[in-house]
């Protein structure tokens, strides 16, 4: 029952990212543009710090003080967390890291999937269970340190803002990618969608991005790792849908939305300043991926997503690492069993 009952409440964030910053920031920029300013990037990352570690934190601030030119960062280039809550069942089973390069011209996200392996004390060592272990401000942490960037700021957004959101826009156009089929009378949930095109309500919206698998037990070939291909071409059709200024008519209703199911470390000002880029950047612009590994991966007898190191060095390096310097193996903390 606990099983069923987490894996088809998991969308946890995913399309919440695009829908309050590229939504409801995009408009806002039409009423408050003077009142933009960029946000101020993040200290450095806690690095090498796993649970083995022999390196103490003064010794690290220390050397990092010795060498500046090492944390010399790119201009106008900003990572932010983004996590959703799902207080039904508790914690961030999905986190996005967006990294915005305004002097480029680009906007990526990388999906981070729940189950990947981390090099922590406790012992069941899922990013998901970060989230138990200090809130979402533990989860940026071991973000940080699992990738050795620094995470610059966060949003938080809770799970009932998804459907108002997406009705908020007046639906949203989706090629739905299979024949979906699920019911789970405990929950009262049903899912039943065929492949292809529709225009879909927030409340189907959020059926099609909970989906992981069918009755009969077909579904995704990659489980997981294919619901979040699924998140993220439904978010690149939510962005194109909405990098629109036909949308400020909209501006008040989510606004309003917002406010209520989003949390923040970014001021507005700030938020402003990244819609304008976003609006500026187009959605021709956004690229998503998601951090390479085993899904099928083992570490002292747990199932977890344990992460390809040069797969994940190579990835942040090209679109995620906000410093002038390549990253090195060294400077990230992944553990492989």
């Amino acid at each position: 029952m606990r099983r069923n009952r987490r894996s088809t409440s998991a969308l946890q964030a995913a399309a919440v990212l695009t829908v309050s910053i590229l939504f409801v920031m995009t408009a806002l920029i039409g009423l408050y543009k003077c009142f933009s300013k960029e946000p101020t990037p993040a200290a450095l990352p806690v690095q090498n710090m796993g649970p083995d570690s022999a390196l103490e934190p003064d010794d690290l601030a220390g050397r990092q003080q010795l060498d500046p030119s090492r944390n010399a960062r790119k201009e106008h280039f900003h990572t932010i967390l983004v996590g959703g809550l799902d207080d039904e069942n508790g914690g961030s089973d999905t986190n996005l890291l967006v990294a915005l390069d305004s002097q480029n011209g680009t906007i990526n996200v990388v999906s981070l999937p729940r189950d990947t392996l981390l090099n922590v004390s406790w012992s069941v060592k899922k990013l998901n269970n970060a989230y138990h272990h200090g809130g979402f401000s533990q989860t940026m942490d071991e973000v940080s340190r699992l990738l050795g960037i620094p995470v610059d700021h966060y949003i938080t957004v809770d799970l009932r803002a998804f459907v108002e959101l997406v009705d908020a826009i007046d639906g949203v156009d989706f090629d739905i990618p299979v024949d979906m089929d699920y019911d789970d009378p405990y929950q009262d949930l049903h899912i039943h969608f065929p492949a292809g095109p529709r225009h879909l309500t927030g409340a189907e919206a959020l059926q099609v991005v909970r989906w992981r698998q069918n009755n009969d037990g077909t579904g995704y070939a990659t489980a997981d790792i294919g619901r979040i291909g699924t998140q993220q071409a439904f978010l690149t059709a939510v962005a194109k849908q909405t990098l629109q200024l036909s949308k400020l008519d909209k501006v008040r209703e989510l606004a309003e939305i917002f406010q209520t199911w989003v949390d923040t470390d970014l001021k507005l000002s700030n938020l402003i300043w990244l819609g304008e880029q976003a609006l500026t950047i187009g959605s021709g612009k956004i690229a998503f991926h998601t951090l390479p590994g085993d899904g099928a991966g083992w570490y002292k007898g747990g199932s977890y997503y344990v992460l390809d190191p040069e797969g994940t060095l190579e990835l942040v390096n090209n679109y995620f690492n906000p410093y002038q310097r390549e990253l090195t193996l060294e400077d990230m903390d992944i553990l492989v069993p």
